[in-house]
């Protein structure tokens, strides 16, 4: 069938286009930047989602709307126009065009009182009142041979030397699924009709702790036991603010609430509905060696606010100089280039005035997270 897949350049939308491609399925990939898409040899349709876009000439002869786009963070505009208003007038259109069916790829907590887990409920509701048959999948936490997200901050905490944080007691709960196993289950949802109308969480059968994570991540990526230590939660809760008022990536409310709580599903239920039984956390380790990238990605995972804090700081400081250096510190050593003083010294100021919007710009780096 051809697919409109919404949110395909992102960790989940990737996986699933091109699981659904190895099957025989067209996608037409569809994201706010489609240059890599295009290059992995996708039919594309570029649509940024807080903007009007036409969803009708993207419909055109497709069967299926498979909705993998999200934001974790962002403004209260950005999350509803991406989580509601867009597939508002995307499922409008495709009633029009006769579409068949709405996957849409939402999360488990969606009760939670984050802003996060309102706009997915509302996502989730538009979806529901599309009047299109509607299959609504509430993964737990998506582990792949790669991370992304929460993922990788797991793999940067095990990773750490001397000691392996935990938030809060290291007792929540997670039931890992793998993102192919997510993937064969959009494609089960897209090929038959059984599972229209119902709302599952796809998730492996075997409940680990947050510890219990961090322990064998750390014995996965090779490195030697270290004690775990316990970050207490108003610690916690005050680094995910922080990180959030400074948009430090890995760091960020929603991510130390996930944490906080776990990320739980019934799998009797899944696999009920389903009859898949995806690997388990254990199996998703054991299948592969970590290798050279896994290590060098994790270690350097948590330096990433401080390599854009560290350029934000040059770029400022070039800035200053450049606005706020007397002429008479740097003409006399430009004797002999063909300008006046005068000249030189307007050079040197608009110069500083780039190097601080260089600046800003990386401050404001990040604004649009995409899901984990």
């Amino acid at each position: 069938m051809r697919i409109f897949l919404l949110g395909a350049n992102g960790f989940i939308g990737r996986h699933i286009a091109c699981h659904l491609r190895q099957h025989g399925h067209k996608v037409l990939a569809s994201a706010r930047k489609i240059a890599a898409l295009k290059r992995m040899g996708f039919e594309t349709f570029q649509a940024d989602l807080t903007q009007p876009n036409d969803w009708a000439k993207a419909l055109h002869g497709c069967d299926v709307i498979v909705n993998a786009a999200g934001l974790l963070t962002g403004s209260d505009a950005q999350m509803h126009a991406v989580h509601s208003a867009a597939p508002t007038a995307l499922y409008a259109a495709a009633k029009a065009a006769s579409t068949g069916k709405i996957i849409l790829i939402s999360a488990v907590g969606i009760e939670a009182n984050t802003p996060f887990a309102r706009h997915r409920a509302e996502g989730e509701a538009v979806a529901m009142a599309s009047g299109l048959p509607t299959i609504i999948l509430r993964p737990s936490l998506v582990l792949a041979e790669a991370s992304y997200g929460g993922s990788s901050l797991l793999r940067a905490l095990a990773a750490l030397p001397f000691v392996t944080p935990m938030v809060g007691s290291g007792a929540q709960a997670f039931d890992p699924i793998h993102v192919e196993d997510l993937a064969t289950t959009v494609r089960q949802a897209i090929e038959t009709d059984a599972l229209n109308g119902q709302t599952l969480s796809p998730c492996g059968p075997e409940r680990v702790t947050q510890a219990h994570m961090l322990k064998a991540l750390r014995a996965w990526l090779g490195r030697a036991p270290a004690p775990a230590h316990r970050l207490p939660m108003p610690v916690a809760r005050a680094l995910g603010w922080l990180g959030d008022r400074l948009k430090l990536g890995p760091i960020s409310t929603a991510a130390v609430k996930q944490l906080e709580t776990g990320v739980t599903a019934d799998f009797q239920a899944f696999h009920a509905a389903t009859g898949q039984t995806p690997r388990g956390f254990s199996e998703i380790l054991s299948n592969r060696p970590a290798g050279t990238q896994d290590l060098w990605h994790a270690r350097l995972y948590l330096l990433r606010p401080l390599i854009r804090f560290a350029l934000m700081f040059m770029w400022l400081l070039s800035g200053l100089i450049g606005l706020f250096l007397p002429p008479e510190r740097f003409l006399d050593g430009l004797i002999g280039v063909p300008l006046s003083g005068d000249a030189l010294t307007i050079a040197a100021r608009a110069a500083g005035l780039v190097d601080m919007a260089i600046a800003f710009g990386r401050s404001q780096h990040g604004a649009y997270h995409g899901l984990p």
